[in-house]
């Protein structure tokens, strides 16, 4: 808890706007859930520190069972790793000097895997580990149909070759990031296929490397949308969830989760109702994510102060510091209400924070700083 808070905390009404919240119970009880689906699954959870950067929240993960954490960037990497977190995985390229000098040091720290995905990555972080007397321990990111990062899986073995041909890499096994299940909205049938098709895929790249002599003991998807499906895939032996502990707007639509199970909140104010049909709140775009690939279609659900949804009320837009309420049920707001909004993105509302309360009934109970911010 952050030093100066009170011990028995504060009614939501008294805190400064706007502010983000996360519902403890909804979090925890997303927490048990993955930590159940997942192990009944049969494979590893690995969450995606992105989500939260708060290091409250990923102990409430590892006190769930999770093995570790993956991250994108390298003040993530760090911060876990000064945490104390033994198993790290970076699933982002470490490309240029000041990214490969941090990866050698981070790995002389131990816990941590890289992923890789080409020679033209892999080559300079090579060389450097080898001058310093380091292993790279690696995983081989293999593209499931995202089209991102990741090598084609008729490649993969080619791609693994290769990169085991270099000093100072170890492979571990191969990953995946099938953020492409997005683009099936709110037809969760073809979503659940997808997922399956990309957990198989993986799966079969790793029978694959193994025939062509390549250690291949962990094989890695992730995703929220995809966590029902990919980690059932025979062969999968991990999962790296990230929106899960909180849900989103996003989430709702694709079918991943009810409102009911989103955890994180910005707390906001009607600031102004000047013109009928509209309101400001002081929430702009600055306090949430301006996600331009929104599922959510809008810049999130908004709700009462206890977190109920607002019939005929749409977060159409907003300014740097000013959000935009428009339909019907605006007409119902007054200057100084106090409303909730469920963000369409969890991970990008996150980044714009500094810190973040911890809400149970109607109060918000405790403080945490978010750190490893753009």
């Amino acid at each position: 808890m952050s030093a100066g808070f009170p011990p028995g905390g504060l009614p939501l009404d008294a805190l400064p706007t706007p502010a983000l919240l996360v519902d403890r119970a909804r979090m925890e009880a997303n927490l048990a859930a993955m930590a159940g689906s997942i192990g009944a699954a049969g494979v590893a959870l690995r969450p995606h520190f992105k989500t939260s950067k708060c290091l409250a929240v990923a102990r409430r993960q590892l006190a769930h069972g999770a093995i570790g954490f993956t991250c994108a960037t390298p003040a993530e990497v760090r911060l876990l790793q000064d945490a104390g977190v033994e198993d790290v995985l970076w699933a982002h390229q470490p490309v240029g000097p000041a990214k490969v000098a941090f990866a050698v040091r981070a790995l002389a720290r131990g816990g941590l895997t890289i992923a890789l995905d080409s020679l033209e990555v892999a080559v300079p972080l090579s060389d450097a580990a080898a001058s310093s007397g380091v292993t790279v321990p690696f995983v081989l990111e293999v593209d499931t149909g995202l089209h991102r990062a990741g090598v084609d899986p008729d490649r993969a073995v080619e791609t693994a070759g290769a990169l085991c041909a270099l000093p100072a890499l170890e492979m571990r096994g191969v990953l995946t990031h099938e953020g492409h299940l997005a683009a099936h909205g709110p037809d969760r049938p073809g979503l659940e296929a997808a997922g399956d098709l990309a957990g198989r895929t993986l799966a079969q790249v790793a029978e694959a490397l193994r025939a062509a002599g390549h250690e291949c003991s962990l094989v890695s998807v992730g995703s929220t949308p995809g966590a029902t499906s990919a980690p059932f895939a025979a062969g999968v032996t991990e999962a790296r969830p990230g929106t899960y502990v909180y849900f989103d707007a996003n989430q709702v639509g694709l079918g991943s989760a009810g409102i009911d199970q989103c955890a994180q909140t910005v707390l906001t104010r009607v600031t102004s109702a000047q013109r009928p049909g509209t309101v400001i709140i002081d929430a702009g775009i600055k306090a949430m994510s301006s996600d331009s690939v929104a599922t959510a279609g809008s810049l999130g659900v908004v709700c009462d102060a206890e977190g109920g949804p607002l019939d005929g009320v749409e977060f159409a837009g907003g300014n740097e510091e000013h959000g935009y309420l428009t339909g019907p049920g605006t007409a119902g707001l007054r200057v100084g209400d106090l409303l909730r909004v469920v963000p369409n993105h969890a991970c990008g509302t996150t980044n714009m924070w500094s810190e973040l309360y911890f809400a149970d009934g109607g109060r918000a109970v405790e403080r945490h700083p978010i750190r490893a911010r753009y």
